[in-house]
């Protein structure tokens, strides 16, 4: 499946690219802060995609790599300067701190995500009714729900978008039986989470109570995965006092995808989430709506 361009995907094409070249050519990140008269950690933030590279240093930096074809250092200057344009995020920077803001830029850009979640409706999955019910738990500040809403609509253009990521979801029974405000609201959600599961990217898996303990109950988590290298990872850990974003550590990434994988093992599988949704809609004051009808 296709990726979205970003500037996020511009990014780590160009450091994975630049990584590539700096291997080819035998060279040390050492031996080229030298020969620029860098500090090498200059060197490693460019790599590890911490800083954005200018221009100018990228001119610099490529003879060292042997690069010296017209056509491969015009295109790398060119996602180089496509990696530094403003994305719909940047509008919101006085508002959330980076992490947050790289966090919307790597959802934005993964070709493919793995969301485990115990406790709430995964953001990208919540109706607005559930996001607001959601949002009003924590504040009472209605500029700042309305924001919050806000982007959440926003991040879910890539559910909309032709060439969009493929998306897998486990979800803790916990998280369909919990009513999130309140019946009306809560029905909405579970029939949308019944459509979603219909897109062709999309996969929504439910862990019921019956599976007893599982390695989920350690907390929520995503991964996120990109083409430019193997195991081109970043990970979001959910935690009480804060979330934690690892950005340049695939083997802890990778932990975290195998544990992704023993949930679904364990979880309903794929396409079988009605089963699970249906009693829980009986259970609701009104009932369950009939199903929809099948078409084709």
């Amino acid at each position: 499946m296709a990726q979205l361009e970003t500037p996020v995907t511009q990014q780590r094409r160009l450091r994975a690219e630049l990584k590539r070249a700096r291997e080819q050519s035998g060279m040390t990140q050492k031996e080229v802060a030298e020969a620029l008269d860098w500090s090498p950690s200059k060197v490693i933030r460019i790599e590890t995609g911490a800083v954005i590279i200018s221009t100018s240093d990228l001119m610099a930096l490529l003879p060292h790599y042997g690069i010296t074809d017209r056509k491969r250092i015009d295109a790398l200057v060119d996602v180089a300067r496509a990696s530094r344009k403003q994305a719909w995020w940047d509008d919101y920077r006085q508002y959330y701190d980076q992490q947050f803001l790289t966090f919307l830029g790597y959802e934005a850009s993964t070709i493919r995500m793995r969301t485990f979640q115990a406790l709430l409706v995964p953001g990208l999955l919540q109706t607005k009714a559930y996001a607001d019910a959601i949002l009003r738990a924590y504040t009472d500040d209605e500029d700042e729900i309305a924001r919050d809403v806000q982007v959440r609509s926003k991040r879910k253009q890539i559910l909309e978008a032709k060439s969009g990521p493929e998306l897998y979801y486990v979800l803790d029974e916990a998280v369909l039986q919990r009513w999130v405000g309140g019946p009306e609201v809560m029905r909405e959600q579970l029939l949308y989470l019944e459509e979603l599961d219909k897109l062709p990217n999309m996969s929504i898996q439910v862990v019921p109570f019956t599976a007893g303990a599982h390695p989920g109950m350690r907390g929520a988590f995503t991964v996120f995965e990109f083409p430019f290298e193997s195991q081109d990872f970043a990970l979001l850990l959910e935690h009480p006092d804060g979330d934690v974003l690892i950005q340049n550590n695939p083997e802890v990434a990778s932990t975290y995808v195998e544990t992704f994988f023993e949930l679904e093992a364990i979880a309903a599988p794929k396409g079988e989430i009605s089963t699970i949704i249906r009693p829980i809609l009986e259970k609701l004051p009104g009932g369950a709506p009939a199903p929809a009808a099948k078409t084709g």
